[in-house]
């Protein structure tokens, strides 16, 4: 009978949020698939747990991947953890619990910290609806996918969650800024720790902060989504782009009568449909 993945959350800094069943499961499994061994023997130590660990980062998560599956499939229970936070969240222990899947193998989540939820909460923006973005790619690896993704986040209008290395943050904060606006931010670093720090202000003073001060941790960016009037402000804008004769022909090409295209070009432009008909009937 196949054994089980349990995907483990560790603390994202501070040892009292280990969780007893994620420490009873440790203990208890045959083996524990570790971002990095060295950093988590610390976590391991301190909690008394001495089960066997392997390596599972992103320069072997194929292969190793393939190798814990055959091991599950034999019987083995096996724990996921990762340097900090939960399993599988802007980690490759996503290929992990895909290649269980597909295998058949059981899978199943202890819950506990999450850096991007944690960071969510204290950011004072809104929490109802959001997205998670992750690390955005690096210039260096793809210029050409980090400016398409930064033109998806300007239409965002959801909260947006972004993680960022300190050597980074400045360009991003600056991309963030050409790409969106200035919108409001909060900053958040060292999580859960002695020294947390979280800091609401907006793209362009967060730019300005960091010119004056080297960034120090893994930071949490959560970012203000666009507002509906902002949204439509710039569809209005769009539209105008056209003529109106230009705008009518669009839904005219597509079999749209006349009138019923000008109630249409009306409301992309945010005017009554009567200034469309006094503009196309001689009050140009």
């Amino acid at each position: 009978m196949a054994g089980t993945l349990y995907l483990c959350a560790t603390p994202i800094g501070n040892l009292g949020d280990m969780t007893p069943r994620v420490a009873e499961t440790l203990k208890n499994v045959d083996l524990i698939a570790a971002e990095d061994t060295r950093n988590s023997l610390k976590l391991l130590n301190h909690f008394e747990i001495h089960t066997p660990m392997t390596s599972y980062h992103e320069y072997n998560k194929f292969e190793k991947a393939d190798q814990l599956v055959a091991q599950l499939l034999e019987g083995k229970e096996i724990a996921l953890i990762t340097d900090a936070g939960t399993p599988a969240i802007s980690d490759p222990g996503e290929v992990l619990v895909r290649k269980c899947r597909e295998a058949g193998v059981t899978v199943t989540s202890l819950p506990g910290p999450a850096a991007c939820i944690t960071a969510l909460t204290l950011s004072g923006l809104s929490t109802r609806r959001f997205c998670f973005e992750g690390f955005l790619p690096t210039e260096k690896a793809d210029k050409k996918e980090r400016q398409e993704i930064l033109r998806e986040l300007a239409e965002e209008s959801r909260t947006i969650i972004l993680y960022e290395a300190p050597h980074h943050l400045l360009r991003t904060l600056g991309d963030l800024y050409e790409a969106l606006g200035d919108r409001r931010i909060t900053l958040c670093r060292e999580l859960t720790k002695k020294f947390e720090t979280v800091i609401p202000t907006t793209l362009s003073q967060a730019s300005e902060l960091y010119r004056d001060q080297e960034p120090r941790g893994e930071y949490v960016l959560v970012i203000e989504g666009r507002s509906r009037e902002e949204k439509r402000r710039r569809e209005i804008a769009a539209w105008e782009e056209l003529s109106i004769e230009e705008h009518m022909a669009r839904y005219e090409q597509k079999g749209i009568d006349p009138k019923e295209a000008m109630k249409l070009v009306a409301k992309d432009r945010g005017v009554s449909k009567r200034e469309i008909y006094a503009y196309l009937h001689g009050g140009k």
